[in-house]
């Protein structure tokens, strides 16, 4: 289920893009992304949301799903044993 964008309080997202029908409000935070819903997501809406974000990691918890920011190249900010 897909709804437009311009029903989501959000300026990066295109007028050609679509979120889970659930979706009320999507965030950025540095390259990470939060999807919040007005009740739970299904398993549709989290592959919806990976299928927009191949290659990173997406999770779901009820009305959240998560898209994890990438790791630094070559372990750049770890902190050194």
């Amino acid at each position: 289920m897909l709804q437009a964008t311009g029903e989501i309080r959000i300026p990066e997202t295109q007028p050609t893009d679509a979120w889970p029908v659930r979706t009320k409000v999507v965030s950025y935070v540095g390259s990470a992304c939060v999807v919040e819903g007005a009740g739970d997501f299904d398993l549709d809406d989290l592959n919806l949301v990976r299928h927009r974000f191949p290659g990173r990691r997406v999770t779901l918890d009820g009305d959240v799903i998560t898209v994890w920011p990438t790791s630094p190249p070559n372990g750049a900010g770890t902190p050194a044993p």
